[in-house]
């Protein structure tokens, strides 16, 4: 199986095979800030299984706990497509709903979900809890 994720222009793409290994949501303020949303959640996979065309540009966060992202958007819509967090060089995370597809995995992991939006609620069997 192969997902696409693009920005919103379309001009920066990752084409990711296979399913992701973890699909997560993170309440972190940071997280809220970034992704203009009272979450963000994004889907992990290998590095040697995705694929990405167009051009981007990035930006570097330090995080809470000391780890550095790089994340990479589009120079033309501004939208995020993919980042690599420092400490797991070897997978790429891509923001689920740069997929677009309402179909897509849903989240087995959350993070910082002391930061969570009282009317946000993640359901689902399994979801593990990291806070």
């Amino acid at each position: 199986m192969i997902r696409s994720a693009t920005c919103a222009c379309a001009k920066l793409r990752a084409e990711c095979s296979g399913d992701p290994v973890r699909v997560s949501v993170c309440f972190c303020l940071e997280c809220q800030r970034r992704n203009g949303s009272s979450y963000a959640a994004q889907a992990r996979f290998p590095r040697e299984k995705v694929t990405i065309s167009g051009e981007s540009r990035t930006w570097s966060r330090t995080g809470d706990e000391g780890g550095t992202a790089t994340f990479h958007f589009c120079p033309t819509c501004g939208s995020g497509v993919y980042y690599v967090a420092d400490g797991q060089p070897e997978l790429v995370a891509i923001p689920v709903g740069a997929f677009a597809d309402p179909d897509f995995p849903p989240p087995d992991y959350t993070v910082y979900e002391g930061r969570k939006h009282g009317w946000v609620a993640i359901v689902g069997d399994g979801v593990e809890n990291y806070d």
